[in-house]
């Protein structure tokens, strides 16, 4: 019975740690080719992909990047917060 509810936390924590957003957010410093760059560098985005995400930062102020699970998109946020964009993992 041990092994069960055990194995049933273990899915649980797999499920939570799945479903997590890399949301970038506008800012007034960056140029749309930095960012656009920034995406297919880090994100790994197609060329196409980065720019709809830029403009849907800029008309809407953030934009979910990727998903993923934490240990993923964890190097990531940090890669574009050291690029002095601003992203967060939700």
């Amino acid at each position: 019975m041990a092994e069960v509810k055990e194995l049933e936390l273990v899915e649980n924590e797999t499920k939570v740690d799945k479903n997590r957003t890399l949301v970038l957010y506008n800012d007034d410093v960056n140029t749309f080719e930095f960012v656009i760059d920034s995406l297919v560098k880090i994100c790994k985005h197609e060329l196409m992909q980065a720019e709809q995400c830029t403009w849907i930062v800029h008309y809407n102020g953030k934009c979910s990047v990727k998903e993923g699970n934490f240990r993923d998109l964890r190097p990531m946020r940090q890669a574009l917060s050291e690029k002095g964009l601003t992203a967060k993992i939700h």
